[in-house]
C-alpha cells in the first residue's frame, strides 16, 4: 500500500472527513483490520486565512510549500491538498515538489465524465469561483460550468466561514442551498459540484433534488484507488 500525504487543516473540519473516509474505504476494500497508510500535515489555518484575505499571495504560497515539503520528508508516496481553494497554487506547488500530486478538480472532472454529465453548477468559496483551474480542467472533458450569482456566492461563503468551518450545521442553510439548486437546475445544470471540502458536511446527494458530486468524497476515492494500485 502506498502512503498518502495529506496537506490538511484547511480547515480541520474537512480534514477530519478525509482521514475518516480514507480509512473507511481501505477497510471496506481490504476488510479485516486494514486502514490507510497516511502522513498528515495539518497547519494552523489562521495565517493562511489572513494571507488570503489580504491578497498576500506570496505568503500563502510559502505556507503551503513548506507544509507540502514536510510530506516529502515524512515519506509520502503521493500527496493531496484537503481543500479546493488552495488548488489555485497547485501548478506552482507541483513545480516545487518532487512528488506525484492528486488534483481534486481532475478527480471530479473524471467522475463527471464517467457519468456523461456535461453541464454542472460549481459551488465553493469566492476564491475558487474566481480561479481558473476548474474551468480549465473541466473544459478538457467538455463540461460546461454554471457559476452561482453574486448574492448566492456571498451566502455560500457565509455558510462555509461562519457555520461549517466552525462545525455548525443548520437546517435553514440546507434549505437555502436547495433553493439555489433549483435555480441552477432551471439554468440547465445536470448536477452540482461541491467545490469546497466543508460543503459536504451540510449537503448530501438526495434523489429528490439536483444530483450532488462531493469533491472531497471523490478525491478520497481516487486517493484510495491510487494507494492500493
Amino acid at each position: 500500500m502506498k502512503t498518502i500525504g495529506i496537506l490538511g487543516g484547511l480547515t480541520w473540519q474537512s480534514t477530519l472527513l478525509y482521514y475518516r473516509y480514507l480509512n473507511e474505504m481501505v477497510r471496506d476494500l481490504r476488510q479485516g483490520e486494514s486502514s490507510a497508510e497516511i502522513v498528515l500535515r495539518s497547519i494552523d489555518f489562521a495565517p493562511l486565512d489572513q494571507a488570503q484575505r489580504k491578497g498576500d499571495e506570496e505568503t500563502e504560497k510559502e505556507i503551503l510549500l513548506q507544509a507540502a515539503q514536510s510530506l516529502v520528508q515524512a515519506g509520502a508516496d503521493f500527496w493531496l491538498m484537503a481543500c479546493n481553494t488552495t488548488h489555485r497554487w497547485a501548478d506552482y506547488l507541483q513545480e516545487q515538489i518532487d512528488l506525484p500530486f492528486l488534483h481534486i478538480a481532475e478527480s471530479v472532472a473524471t467522475a463527471l465524465d464517467k457519468e456523461k454529465i456535461k453541464r454542472v453548477a460549481l459551488t465553493g468559496t469566492p476564491y475558487t469561483m474566481e480561479a481558473e483551474f476548474y474551468p480549465r480542467i473541466f473544459a478538457k472533458k467538455g463540461i460546461d460550468l454554471i457559476l452561482p450569482e453574486a448574492v448566492e456566492i456571498k451566502r455560500i461563503e457565509e455558510i462555509i466561514d461562519l457555520e461549517l468551518s466552525q462545525g455548525i450545521i443548520k437546517e435553514q442553510s440546507l434549505q437555502e442551498f436547495r433553493e439555489m439548486s433549483c435555480n441552477w437546475q432551471e439554468k440547465g445544470a445536470e448536477a452540482v459540484v461541491l467545490a469546497c471540502t466543508e460543503l459536504g458536511l451540510l449537503i448530501k446527494d438526495d434523489p429528490n433534488h439536483l444530483r450532488v458530486f462531493d469533491s472531497l468524497l471523490i478525491h478520497c476515492q481516487d486517493a484510495v484507488s491510487l494507494a492500493l494500485a
